[in-house]
């Protein structure tokens, strides 16, 4: 967030900057601090009318004479994986999830540095330090989880069962949201970034809450037009919250 900004009651406005998602678009955004001891409901109330948590802070774009940044949202109770979802969860069967405190750890920098650099190496959190990758991992004041996935290893000599995703996690009072992941770049064959949605899906089933959070869906990106994939999806516009046509 920059620290120029147009201050309202409560809120904050962010002074335009060069949209990272739609070229020739400016962004500008909403936010408000995530304080405790109200913090936790304060992102579970903003959650559902579209805000996402970046540390601190709860914002939601509001950008001048542009809406293509959508809240979308998985209702977990109607959701049925596809043929081609169900084989990309066969074919990771062999990870384990840990839902762990939201702790920083080398291991997961490195994993973060080489999804970066093979994957957004021309994006905003290029050039991340492990100090940059601490803040945004343990500065929460809400319930978040670092989510490690990682592969069952098959030699008894190895002290740790390699490392192949990870997904920071926030639990809130109607569902999980899936605040940042990053996986190995070099295992294109399992689809991690898919796969980490679907055990979202059922680690949302299993705690009993109705939604998973993917953050925003643009159609013109295709950076986030992925998230149409996953139908039935719920979109947030015109203040409410329906279904998206397939």
């Amino acid at each position: 967030m920059t620290d120029q900004f147009i201050r309202f009651p409560r809120f904050y406005l962010t002074v335009p900057s060069a949209c990272p998602y739609l070229p020739g678009r400016l962004e500008q955004k909403i936010f408000t601090e995530l304080k405790d001891p109200h913090a936790q409901d304060l992102n579970d109330s903003l959650s559902k009318v579209g805000f996402r948590r970046s540390q601190k802070v709860a914002y939601k774009p509001a950008c001048d004479g542009c809406n293509a940044c959508i809240s979308v949202r998985i209702p977990v109770r109607d959701f049925r994986p596809g043929r081609t979802m169900r084989r990309i969860m066969k074919r990771n069967a062999d990870l384990t999830r840990n839902s762990l405190p939201a702790h920083a750890t080398l291991e997961q920098f490195e994993l973060l540095t080489g999804y970066l650099n093979s994957r957004h190496s021309n994006g905003g959190m290029a050039g991340m330090t492990a100090i940059d990758y601490a803040t945004m991992v343990e500065e929460t004041p809400v319930t978040t989880f670092l989510v490690e996935y990682r592969q069952r290893s098959l030699d008894p000599l190895s002290p740790t069962d390699p490392l192949m995703a990870a997904c920071l996690t926030d639990v809130l009072d109607d569902g999980v949201s899936m605040i940042y992941s990053f996986y190995d770049p070099a295992q294109t064959d399992r689809s991690l970034g898919t796969y980490m949605i679907l055990a979202h899906v059922e680690w949302a089933r299993k705690l009993g809450l109705p939604y998973v959070y993917l953050g925003y869906w643009i159609a013109g990106s295709d950076k986030m037009a992925y998230k149409a994939k996953f139908q039935p999806l719920e979109m947030y516009a015109d203040d409410t919250w329906r279904r998206m046509k397939a």
